[in-house]
């Protein structure tokens, strides 16, 4: 539990940081992507490959993971019908057969109607979670981090030597 809390209370620095809100969007889309992909597929290894080849924060795509995952077994059913329906359409089942024939396009297990649905869904939301995302973190930081900031109790806190010390001790320790 403790581990959980300890994810939130980062993704709220980060949040407070001045970390570029693209960078933010793109690992909870990425997340989103993570939580609706099975565990350790070869999907999961494309994200994770993204996330380290790109400016991805992979803070913010672990926690949006861990919470995105219960979304995804929340509307499985809706994901097997998806995957049910784009799986049975006629016209790609040779494509489908050629892709089960190949040397490792099996183990993404694209024949199982959950894991097609859940991809196809979380592919289609990915970018919607993006903007959506961006929006809403440049809200929170317009509004509630500048109120906050602004707060007297804030400004007497900042100058107090504990607060001096933490912040050099942030800045050394990273």
């Amino acid at each position: 539990m403790s581990l959980i809390l300890n994810q939130i209370f980062n993704l709220f620095r980060l949040l407070n940081s001045e970390t570029g809100t693209n960078q933010i969007a793109s690992g909870i889309a990425c997340g989103l992507v993570l939580g609706f992909a099975p565990t350790l597929s070869i999907q999961s290894i494309l994200v994770f490959i993204c996330i380290f080849l790109f400016r991805i924060q992979i803070g913010a795509a672990f926690v949006s993971a861990f919470f995105f995952s219960f979304i995804a077994w929340i509307l499985d059913p809706l994901s097997s019908l998806t995957g049910s329906f784009i799986l049975e359409i006629e016209s790609l089942r040779p494509i489908y057969t050629a892709m089960y024939n190949m040397p490792v396009v099996p183990f993404t297990q694209f024949y199982n109607s959950i894991t097609m649905g859940a991809g196809f869904i979380s592919i289609l939301l990915s970018p919607g979670v993006f903007f959506g995302s961006r929006i809403l973190i440049r809200k929170y930081r317009e509004k509630i981090v500048e109120k906050y900031k602004n707060n007297k109790y804030w400004k007497i806190w900042t100058s107090t030597t504990i607060y001096k010390w933490y912040t050099k001790y942030q800045s050394i320790m990273g």
